[in-house]
């Protein structure tokens, strides 16, 4: 039968180990030995094996018959086979075995746990690093290895009531064991940034350096000389291609093995814990030598402007610090002591990184909805430029899932501060409208709010690529010409325009009108075409507005110098020679009179442009000279009336010439 071969095997597998040289069944023989060798891994370190050699042959043939025997009839009949073959196989001796080898089986558990308990405990209360002898350290890791399997090996007969007891024996053992690996972990950590010798001091010149180098501009946007940074890094910062070792490679190797444990024996969260604090800590002094203030929204809306120029600029630096050096030095360090736990290892440097991104992230937020004066369109424009730039760092550092917030609370706040940019060029508009037309300007020159506007709109436009991403992004389509931000330019332009027509109706004197208008017509222009606002505004706008000075020009003269050109023509149906010296001697006399009052009170007014004021004087001059030599001329050749014409003649054509020359020199205060 089925059941007589099985025993019949199992008869001669049995007799093939009491005697090697005979193998009637090899395969058998293989079981056996894998039985075997099951029997001597299940009692781990300790062998479940008896000391002397009829015990361990007890011990293999109740293995075996428990084994083979699928039903408790099969294994009597082989414990009856065993008694029948040899005598030291006594059925009674087997059949005791086999009653108690369960209870055999946890005693061999609870030797183990003994035996691991008293390396464990040895371990727990060493005064010493356990890690200062490689040695030491090597024990307390294989001793946990062991007490890891033994778990594992047992759990699934843990409802077994002697086995549950013992598996929260071994519980309690590998939390004693956790405890001090956490320690070990955090000193190690610790030790480990000592030794390495990072120097705080040695670099910061360097970096200050690669920071205070960019080019000042016209509204400080320059960065400022501000305290020296310090900042463990251990070569000299030349670029951002640089990773920080904050560790030597054999503790990091260490620090793996270490975590390896922790999280193999499910304390996976501690690790990222202790490890986190740890790094954490050296994150946040990191940018603390960078400048870097930790300040609330309030308190950054509450600094003073100026105060908080210096503050942007060392947020600028310490961004890009963290953002290309710091923050990807913590995720290689992270991975490396973490290496084959990806998700420890991302949970490790979120929690790393986090507060010091937030403390960033949190300064930007403040300045994107803090106010939106004019002033501060410069510093925001080099936030928003700054996280622009930063937006693939955010994206290739905080690529897990963990980082995930982190990531999109970047782009919410870049984003913010593009609104930010189109709120103060809004506020911009409403400060050109409410700018009201007080005193007029002395001597007709350019108005305050036309030179704060004009420079405005250039510097702003130096970061002309960086407005039309902003305007573009607005609208939600991006437009190749850019006419979006062209629009807008014109718009404003439009406004300061109108704004100083306004401004001109103060002057009661037409002349002094066009000159301030032309002035300010001719700043406009010179301000346009001379920088990127050109770009954007055109050769087309630029024609327009030179036209518009042309046509100032020409009121200016109509409306002061034509009149007196009028007194220099004479009426040839005049009645007799003494009728038309009579005329011609009033007309001189009245054209003295206005020439003389016009040319002091415009001597006073101002033409801020040298090419426009000489384009003026060059004008008049040939306005007027021609005419009055002709004049003055005929006048002398007028019989007995020409004979005394230098009686009546107070200015020669060179007087004429050097008063116009003197013309729109203005004052010192004008000239402002």
């Amino acid at each position: 039968s089925i059941q007589s071969s099985s025993l019949l095997g199992t008869f001669f597998v049995f007799d093939s180990l009491l005697s090697p040289s005979i193998s009637p069944c090899a395969p058998f023989k293989i079981i056996v030995t894998r039985n075997y060798r099951k029997l001597s891994t299940d009692s781990s370190s300790s062998s479940i094996m008896a000391e002397n050699g009829e015990e361990k042959l007890l011990a293999v043939a109740r293995h075996i018959a428990k084994t083979l025997g699928h039903n408790e009839s099969m294994a009597d009949d082989i414990l009856q086979i065993y008694s029948n073959f040899d005598g030291r196989f006594s059925r009674e001796k087997l059949a005791e075995g086999q009653a108690g080898e369960d209870g055999s089986g946890v005693a061999v558990l609870d030797r183990a746990l003994n035996s691991l308990d008293g390396q464990i405990s040895r371990f727990v209360a060493a005064d010493q690093p356990i890690w200062a002898d490689p040695a030491d350290s090597a024990a307390f890791l294989d001793t946990i290895d062991e007490l890891v399997t033994i778990t594992r090996e047992w759990s699934p007969m843990a409802s077994e009531k002697p086995v549950g007891v013992c598996l929260a024996r071994a519980d309690d053992m590998m939390q004693q064991a956790m405890f001090r690996i956490e320690e070990e972990f955090r000193s190690l950590m610790e030790r480990g940034a000592e030794s390495f010798g990072l120097n705080p001091q040695g670099d910061a010149a360097a970096m200050n350096h690669r920071f205070d180098s960019d080019e000042e501009d016209d509204y400080d946007r320059d960065f400022q000389n501000g305290d020296d940074i310090q900042i463990p890094v251990a070569q000299p910062l030349t670029d951002y291609d640089l990773i920080i070792d904050a560790l030597p490679s054999a503790t990091i190797n260490d620090l793996h093995e270490m975590a390896k444990r922790m999280l193999g024996a499910g304390f996976g969260k501690a690790s990222s814990h202790v490890y986190s604090a740890c790094r954490r800590e050296f994150l946040e002094e990191s940018m603390s030598r960078l400048g870097l203030q930790k300040l609330s929204i309030e308190e950054v809306h509450k600094m003073p402007w100026q105060e908080l120029e210096d503050e942007i600029d060392r947020w600028i630096k310490a961004a890009n610090v963290a953002l290309r050096i710091l923050f990807p030095s913590e995720r290689r360090l992270c991975d490396r002591v973490f290496f084959g736990f990806s998700s420890a290892a991302d949970l490790s440097f979120m929690e790393v990184c986090r507060g010091s991104t937030i403390q960033l992230l949190n300064f930007a937020d403040a300045i994107a909805i803090g106010s939106r004066s004019p002033e501060r369109l410069f510093k925001v424009l080099d936030v928003f430029e700054t996280m622009r730039d930063l937006m693939p760092e955010f994206e290739s550092v905080f690529s897990d899932q963990f980082c995930l917030v982190l990531r999109n609370e970047a782009v919410t706040i870049w984003k913010r501060l593009g609104e930010a940019i189109r709120g103060i060029l809004m506020e911009l508009e409403n400060l050109i409208r409410r700018d009201p037309a007080k005193a007029a300007v002395p001597g007709g020159g350019l108005h305050p709010i036309n030179r704060y506007v004009m420079n405005y709109l250039r510097a702003a436009c130096r970061s002309r690529q960086t407005l039309e991403q902003v305007f573009e992004e607005s609208n939600g389509v991006p437009s190749k010409d850019s006419t979006l931000l062209t629009v807008q330019m014109s718009w404003i332009m439009e406004l300061l325009e109108s704004n100083l027509e306004v401004k001109s109706k103060v002057y009661k004197d037409p002349a002094l009108c066009s000159v301030f208008l032309m002035n300010n017509g001719r700043y406009i222009v010179q301000k346009v075409k001379d920088g990127d606002l050109g770009l954007l505004l055109g050769e087309d706008w630029i024609r327009q507005h030179n036209a518009k000075v042309r046509q100032y020009h020409m009121n200016y003269q109509r409306s002061s110098w034509n009149k007196m050109l009028g007194l220099l023509k004479v009426d040839n149906t005049a009645a007799g020679m003494n009728g038309l010296g009579k005329t011609m001697k009033e007309k001189l006399k009245q054209f003295n009179t206005q020439f003389d009052e016009t040319c002091k009170a415009h001597s006073t007014w101002v033409v801020f442009d040298e090419q426009l004021r000489e384009e003026l004087k060059i004008s008049l001059a040939r306005l007027l000279l021609p005419a009055y030599g002709n004049f003055i001329g005929r006048f002398r050749n007028l019989g007995d009336i020409g004979k005394n014409a230098d009686r009546y003649i107070k200015f020669g054509v060179e007087d004429i010439e050097a008063r116009i020359n003197e013309l729109f020199k203005g004052t010192t205060t004008a000239r402002k």
